[in-house]
């Protein structure tokens, strides 16, 4: 049940996140042209909450199908999460918003 609630979780926080994104008329896709910088609801605590629901639901998984097989590709999501997407992410925005984006960096986690 633990797995289940953070596999619902995760989807909830992902969904959450895109719409914030969706709301303000921004890309969602990584690397589409960003049109606004979105700070709030969730983006408070997390620059990366679309990422952390994914990596949520993979945990939830993971617990829920009880087999260590299924934590093995966790470490390499998150990897290939963080050095292929999210630091090409913030370097777009660095370089798009300035120091505004540099300012919310400074005040909120990459993760939690």
């Amino acid at each position: 049940l633990a797995g289940w609630l953070l596999v619902a979780s995760g989807i909830v926080i992902a969904a959450v996140a895109a719409g914030a994104f969706k709301r303000v008329g921004t890309g969602i896709v990584p690397f589409d042209p960003a049109t606004a910088l979105v700070t709030g609801g969730l983006y408070r605590y997390t620059r990366n909450p679309i990422y952390l629901g994914m990596v949520l639901l993979l945990v939830g998984v993971a617990i829920a199908l009880g087999s260590l097989g299924a934590w093995l590709p966790i470490p390499a999501f998150v990897w290939i999460i963080q050095a292929w997407f999210i630091v090409g992410e913030e370097r777009f925005l660095e370089q798009t918003f300035g120091e505004s984006y540099v300012a919310y960096k400074r005040g909120v986690r990459r993760w939690l």
